[in-house]
C-alpha cells in the first residue's frame, strides 16, 4: 500500500466524488493533510456560504484511523529551503505553499495527489499518475 498527501484541489475532488482521487484514497494506507492544506481550506471555506458543513465533512474524514494532519518541523523546514533552492535556480517558481506541501511529501516519501502540474518542477517529487 502507499502513503499519499492530499493538495487542496484532491481534497475538493473527493468532495465531489471524483473517482479518480477516490481510487487513490481507497488504496492508500496512509493519507496525510498538510497543515498549509488545511489553510487553504479552511479561507476557501470562510469565502463560501457552507463554512459549518465544510467544516463537519473534514472533521469526518480526519476521524479516519488513516488520516492525519502533517504539521511543519525543522525538517520539513530544511526541504523546503532545499525545494526553493533549486526552484529557484532552474528559473522556476511555484506558490509558496506548494513547496511546504511538496516538502511534506519528500518528508514523508508520499505521492502527492493534485491536478497542479506546476508540481512537477519540484525533483523527486512523486506525483499520482493522473496527468
Amino acid at each position: 500500500m502507499r502513503k499519499i498527501i492530499l493538495d487542496t484541489n484532491a481534497y475538493v475532488g473527493f468532495l465531489r466524488g471524483d473517482e479518480k482521487v477516490l481510487a487513490y484514497l481507497a488504496q492508500a494506507s496512509h493519507v496525510y493533510m498538510p497543515v498549509f492544506v488545511l489553510g487553504e481550506l479552511f479561507s476557501g471555506f470562510r469565502a463560501g456560504k457552507k463554512e459549518k458543513a465544510n467544516k463537519k465533512n473534514l472533521q469526518g474524514f480526519f476521524s479516519k484511523s488513516t488520516v492525519s494532519v502533517l504539521e511543519a518541523t525543522i525538517e520539513t523546514a530544511e526541504i523546503f529551503g532545499l525545494i526553493k533552492d533549486s526552484l529557484r535556480k532552474s528559473g522556476n517558481s511555484i506558490p509558496v505553499n506548494d513547496v511546504w506541501i511538496g516538502a511534506h511529501a519528500l518528508e514523508t516519501g508520499s505521492v502527492l495527489v493534485t491536478y497542479d502540474r506546476h508540481f512537477s518542477a519540484i525533483p523527486g517529487l512523486r506525483l499520482w499518475d493522473e496527468f
